[in-house]
């Protein structure tokens, strides 16, 4: 069908306006494959007004949400609602979120840092980046950390039906009290793992200097790092700085990684706490004891791969890098 002058050009208005191409078919008594065909033959790249129900949120106001959310002054729809006084429900204001690439996830848990927080491991991470994997070979890493006996270290898994009731399978039991659990001690070098010792009751000064005498130098021996002479690292407790260990370290001539305060993220033992427990999750049975437990802990302790520890010490630049990108604040590790 051919079109007058005066309907291309209304055609071609109500085409930029962004009707349909039934209210423009409707409008000019001409068929929508017609509209189709002119659009196509003029190249226009107008995308008609689809139809269907207004928005209730304007783009002024999507954008508001947004921002709402990515600004950090809210967290949630409801929040975000509230915040911008909008008369629609809590779904519509998810969807303009989902619409923004945006999803809901549970926040992450990190240490809490401080402006004075933030700049020590700037600094610390600006002193170390250039430091090669040799010299990192040359470091002991160490911490401690509590194993429960039953109880939330690690998770379990299970594929279970849509709708399907809770059962054995399906259900890990756990107690709220008297399971018991136990404080270990452990070091790790890019050779592997060290010593590691369970800590007899409450951690002092006085326990903290025997743990050392009795491991520290002994795992030191055992990797040939006492004649070559290495760094011990260690996290700013006031155990691990007391006297009386400063004392130890003065008279045994170790030198201590001035290591900055909330940055359990920049040390790869943690990592590897994290790889013992889900060993220890393995088992398809609790330990019937304390004792057991131990058994489990010193068995699996023993049984990490030397490439785990070095894979993780290795990953030290790119945990320094990710502090300098955050400016000191906290990182994925």
């Amino acid at each position: 069908m051919s079109l007058s002058k005066q309907q291309q050009h209304e055609l071609h208005q109500m085409l930029v306006q962004g009707k349909s191409y039934a209210a423009i078919a409707a409008q000019l008594f001409i068929s929508r494959s017609t509209v189709a065909k002119y659009k196509k033959k003029m190249g226009l790249l107008i995308t008609p007004n689809k139809g269907g129900r207004p928005r209730l949120i304007s783009e002024k106001d999507r954008r508001r949400i947004v921002h709402s959310i990515r600004s950090g002054r809210v967290d949630t729809a409801p929040e975000a609602k509230k915040l911008l006084s909008l008369h629609v429900s809590d779904q519509t204001v998810r969807n303009v979120l989902r619409e923004a690439n945006l999803r809901g996830r549970m926040k992450v848990r990190k240490p809490l840092l401080t402006k004075c927080h933030r700049k020590r491991r700037l600094d610390f991470a600006f002193t170390h980046q250039h430091k090669t994997p040799d010299d990192w070979a040359r470091v002991i890493f160490s911490d401690e950390t509590k194993i429960n006996r039953m109880g939330a270290d690690g998770r379990r898994y299970c594929w279970k039906a849509p709708g399907e009731a809770l059962s054995k399978r399906t259900v890990r039991a756990t107690i709220k009290h008297g399971g018991g659990s136990t404080m270990v001690w452990g070091c790790m070098t890019t050779q592997g793992v060290g010593r590691m010792c369970v800590v007899d009751g409450i951690m002092n000064a006085e326990k903290y200097v025997k743990i050392l005498d009795q491991n520290l130098l002994a795992t030191a021996r055992d990797h040939r790092m006492l004649r070559s002479g290495f760094t011990f690292q260690q996290d700013g407790d006031p155990k691990h700085t007391s006297a009386a260990a400063s004392e130890w370290f003065k008279n045994h001539s170790i030198d201590v990684l001035k290591w900055p305060a909330q940055s359990p993220d920049l040390n790869p033992i943690e990592h590897l706490w994290d790889h013992l427990k889900r060993k220890l999750n393995s088992y398809e049975n609790y330990p019937t004891s304390i004792f057991e437990l131990e058994q489990r802990i010193s068995r699996e302790w023993q049984n990490i791969d030397p490439k785990v520890c070095r894979d993780l010490i290795d990953s030290l630049p790119r945990r320094l890098n990710a502090v300098i990108r955050a400016k000191g604040g906290s990182t994925k590790y």
